[in-house]
């Protein structure tokens, strides 16, 4: 199957098969291609919590609209951001340039510069959206390699953050929940299942410019 019989294949399922559970090697895959995903300059502010915890995900569910494919999902992925984001951060990307590369500090420093003024120059509300958009662009790509993978997904922004992180303890660890992703395969029941997929024809939402 390529990637667009991949991505046709794909929705936002409605309820989960909670008989079934992805395999480690599922994971670890979802796991690399988090970490794998571009942001902004490289600086990767985010952090992925996976749950498979049934009694957590039931717990979850009064937090997440009464969403039940919380529940029933066979994992649950949380995007999380800094709840304090600070310059020691390009440091800490810039240490790690070093460490893999062996990049010489005077072709370092100027972009090190660079990046540590970008964000001290931020509040802490601009820091927060701009991570917030690295969040969408890891959502994205997680979307994408479930679909490549036929493992399937449905992206929430329907949830209560501050009820998150107290049940996920993310406060403590300096992070917020920005968007849930539960994870698992769809129920033969799934009233979504075997229902069209509604798209506008690509040439309505394509502006070409040759």
């Amino acid at each position: 199957m390529n990637i667009i019989e991949s991505l046709k294949w794909r929705y936002a399922v409605k309820k989960f098969d909670s008989n079934k559970t992805l395999s480690e090697s599922q994971i670890n895959t979802l796991k690399e291609a988090f970490n794998l995903t571009a942001t902004s300059y490289g600086l990767q502010p985010l952090k992925l919590v996976v749950i498979n915890n049934k009694e957590i995900q039931k717990e979850l569910v009064e937090h997440s609209m009464n969403q039940t494919q919380i529940e029933q999902a066979s994992h649950v992925l949380v995007i999380c951001i800094p709840n304090n984001y600070t310059s020691k951060e390009v440091k800490t990307y810039f240490d790690l340039i070093q460490k893999i590369r062996n990049t010489p500090d005077e072709i370092i420093n100027p972009f090190k510069g660079f990046l540590t003024s970008e964000i001290e120059k931020k509040t802490q509300e601009e820091l927060h959206i701009w991570n917030k958009n690295q969040a969408y662009i890891a959502l994205g790509n997680l979307m994408t390699v479930c679909a490549v993978e036929k493992i399937d997904a449905c992206p929430m922004e329907g949830f209560n953050p501050e009820k998150y992180d107290e049940h996920l303890n993310l406060k403590a660890q300096n992070l917020k929940s920005v968007l849930v992703l539960p994870v698992g395969y769809r129920a033969e029941d799934c009233y979504m299942k075997d229902l069209a997929k509604v798209r506008k024809e690509t040439q309505d939402i394509v502006i070409e410019i040759n």
